[in-house]
């Protein structure tokens, strides 16, 4: 089978010619540092892909594992769909309302701003955060529609930047087969498909890319290596923000 990327990185490998890479790479801004800071944090780490790649799967067991090893770890998804912002977006994402590209795609970055001051205190204070979709998302997402990518990441600058990004490569005819596709507004093919150039043309070298159409347990494995990898390398390090030095 043809792969949905011309690339699958275990580990960290340059992104493939065939790609242009469009958009201005993530360029994090340290955040001060305050006089607690030298202490170990906790690490951003947010998992992405399309629509049924398994994102939440993976997320609910890197979490139990972190757990098992008796680091302090939350599971954390975005949308947050229990605060008032979110709730909207849910009954957009539902489609039992409807609202303007523009006005949604606002909505979700607002939801992520709403939890931002949580999210710095948090890992601050050595509790690392997976996170199940982010501002990759957001961006994705909103510029599949046909919105320019940059006018979408505006609002995004300045949020944390993730330490770890775990993207699940899956091509959206697979993931349409999956049991439960077609439940919300986002699950259309075509749509999926869109979704996926964007996230190519976001894609960091940084990121890890995992074939999700791998064994359960192969990816597992290697989503496990990459956070305690992710974990030990930031603890002396700085937050840092996304995107406000393009």
């Amino acid at each position: 089978m043809k792969k949905n990327w011309d690339f699958i990185i275990q580990g960290t490998i340059p992104l493939g010619k065939s790609l242009k890479n469009l958009a201005s790479k993530r360029v994090p801004t340290q955040l001060q540092m305050n006089n607690s800071e030298h202490v170990s944090r906790g690490a951003l780490i947010v998992l992405e892909g399309l629509d049924r790649c398994g994102k939440t799967t993976q997320c609910g067991k890197l979490v139990s594992f972190l757990e098992g090893r008796g680091l302090p770890v939350e599971a954390w998804r975005f949308p947050d769909r229990n605060t008032d912002i979110g709730r909207m977006i849910s009954s957009y994402l539902t489609n039992r309302s409807q609202l303007d590209d523009q006005a949604i795609h606002l909505l979700f970055s607002a939801n992520r701003w709403e939890k931002r001051s949580l999210m710095e205190n948090k890992l601050r204070n050595g509790t690392t955060l997976v996170v199940d979709r982010y501002s990759y998302s957001g961006v994705s997402f909103s510029a599949a529609k046909g919105l320019d990518i940059e006018w979408c990441k505006a609002p995004e600058k300045g949020l944390i930047a993730p330490d770890l990004v775990v993207y699940l490569d899956i091509m959206p005819e697979e993931a349409a087969s999956r049991g439960g596709y077609g439940s919300e507004r986002y699950e259309q093919l075509e749509f999926q498909r869109n979704v996926a150039h964007c996230y190519r043309i976001l894609h960091d070298a940084a990121w890890k890319v995992i074939d999700a159409r791998l064994p359960l347990d192969s990816i597992e494995n290697e989503i496990q290596r990459f956070a305690l990898e992710s974990i030990k390398s930031c603890q002396k390090k700085p937050l840092s923000t996304l995107w406000l030095n393009n």
